[in-house]
């Protein structure tokens, strides 16, 4: 008697590899109820929708997160790095 393997049906891939030649998958995405978010966990939403392995939709859907939140998130990450996603930073960062 044989197992059979069931994959949840999605859109897009399931992985995508990134330009220092790791790769991200899907399971390296945060859970979908999260709600502590720390800068390690945007930081892998914002470099799973630039990869295109999920849409930025989907993101935004997935975590309960607003046009404003993901976009200042991302706005971080292009002009400071992921570091600006601390808590902590965000002083730092903020602009005037």
């Amino acid at each position: 008697m044989g197992c059979a393997m069931y994959l949840r049906k999605i859109d897009g891939p399931r992985a995508v590899k990134l330009p220092d030649g790791s790769v991200l998958t899907r399971a390296d995405l945060p859970p979908e109820k999260t709600r502590r978010w720390v800068a390690s966990r945007k930081a892998v939403v914002v470099k799973a929708v630039e990869c295109g392995l999920i849409t930025e939709k989907e993101a935004m859907e997935r975590y309960a997160l607003s046009d404003e939140e993901f976009a200042a998130w991302r706005r971080a990450v292009h002009e400071h790095g992921p570091d600006a996603l601390k808590v902590t930073a965000l002083q730092r960062y903020r602009q005037p």
